[in-house]
């Protein structure tokens, strides 16, 4: 039985690439930042539409979030999508793939759902990148009923159980006292000095950073113009560690870097949390299992297991799915040269034949770990067993 329904999940990518690799293609030539992605959600549903699903748009009062489903099966598959770009360099992290090849998954299980008694959803989450889809449609009840979660992500190298960090994104921002420059320098509380001693605080900390801990950051607001003592300045940071226990501890001690800036000025401060907070992934074992044997049989090459542990691919909301209920998160190699994500030549290479490949092979191994899932009666009972209950 398995193998007949990986043939026919086969065929149906196949039948289906053009229309996969046209919507990569579209969502990719314009690019669209977090909560702004109304025509990529308007792209994929439209396909989704037109193959049976039933569409629930908006959902978690979330704008550019939905729901698409086929089935009624007891065992519900839950497909993350992702389709926000970042600002200036576009789909520097591939999320035009990860779209499409959720879709494609979708489509191969469509004709088979019946067989194997599973509900299939296409989840789409808006502002990956910053603002944390995931985790608001997580506490809105959108998971709940979900027994299984999987997505893909395109990166320089192939992994079954990726590893990642968690993450806060804190903005703080100075107030001071403006006066002139020149005249007057002494009646005025420089708030962009409050911003520097943070980041030379910060900087001087990183010595004692527990392993896998790491801070990055921006400016944001350093004045207007420099015959004006700044009474205003503000500066975003990305806080990351190896789990949330440890983000704590760090968050905390940068913290009291921004109020070294604060106290040392004399000017007041307010700290922002940009987004909620993004988990560590905590991947499913038996699902990373079954996705590399999956992804092996279709001739790509994961890292291995030892391999896997030593490297990190940022941060993701996806995290939070993971210690909510079983899903994975593996990435799959495109043809990138020297280039990482989030940089401009990854932007290029998420549009190539190389990518191309690595979506429609994404949407399958995703398809043949759904289908060794739901035919495995120990681990159908598993997940059946959790209830669904996020």
């Amino acid at each position: 039985m398995g193998t007949d329904l990986k043939i026919s999940t086969r065929s149906t990518v196949e039948r289906y690439s053009d229309a996969l690799l046209d919507l990569s293609h579209s969502i990719h030539a314009e690019p669209e930042l977090a909560f702004e992605e109304h025509r990529s959600v308007e792209k994929i549903t439209s396909l989704l539409v037109e193959e049976g699903f039933e569409v629930d748009r908006g959902v978690a009062d979330l704008d550019t979030a939905f729901v698409a489903t086929f089935g009624d099966g007891e065992l519900v598959l839950g497909l993350c999508a992702e389709y926000d770009a970042l600002p200036e360099v576009g789909h520097a992290c591939g999320h035009n793939v990860i779209a499409a090849a959720s879709v494609g998954t979708a489509l191969a299980l469509r004709d088979i759902a019946d067989q194997l008694g599973v509900t299939v959803k296409v989840i789409g989450t808006p502002a990956e990148e910053v603002g944390g889809g995931k985790v608001l449609m997580l506490e809105r009840g959108v998971f709940d009923d979900v027994s299984l979660s999987m997505m893909v992500h395109p990166a320089p190298y192939e992994s079954c159980a990726a590893k990642s960090l968690a993450i806060t994104d804190l903005e703080v921002h100075y107030k001071g006292k403006p006066s002139h420059a020149a005249a007057a320098p002494h009646l005025g509380v420089n708030a962009a000095d409050a911003v520097t001693i943070a980041q030379m605080s910060i900087s001087l900390l990183r010595q004692h950073f527990e392993p896998g801990q790491m801070v990055s950051g921006i400016v944001t607001n350093g004045g207007t113009v420099p015959n004006v003592i700044p009474a205003r300045a503000s500066a975003m940071f990305d806080v990351r560690a190896e789990n949330l226990e440890s983000l704590q501890r760090l968050e905390n001690r940068i913290r009291d870097c921004f109020s070294a800036g604060a106290l040392a000025t004399g000017c007041t401060h307010e700290v922002v949390q940009v987004s909620p907070i993004y988990a560590e992934l905590t991947p499913d074992p038996w699902l990373a299992d079954a996705y590399r044997r999956a992804a092996t049989e279709l001739g790509r090459r994961p890292l291995s297991p030892e391999q896997e542990q030593r490297e990190k691919i940022g941060s993701t909301d996806m995290g939070n799915v993971t210690r909510v209920l079983p899903a994975i998160h593996p990435t799959i190699a495109i043809d990138c040269g020297d280039a990482v994500n989030h940089q401009l030549e990854f932007a290029t290479a998420c549009a190539s034949a190389s990518a191309d490949r690595a979506l429609l092979d994404g949407a399958l191994a995703m398809a043949w770990t759904t289908i060794a899932t739901a035919t495995d009666s120990q681990q159908r009972a598993r997940l059946l067993a959790r209830g669904g209950a996020a």
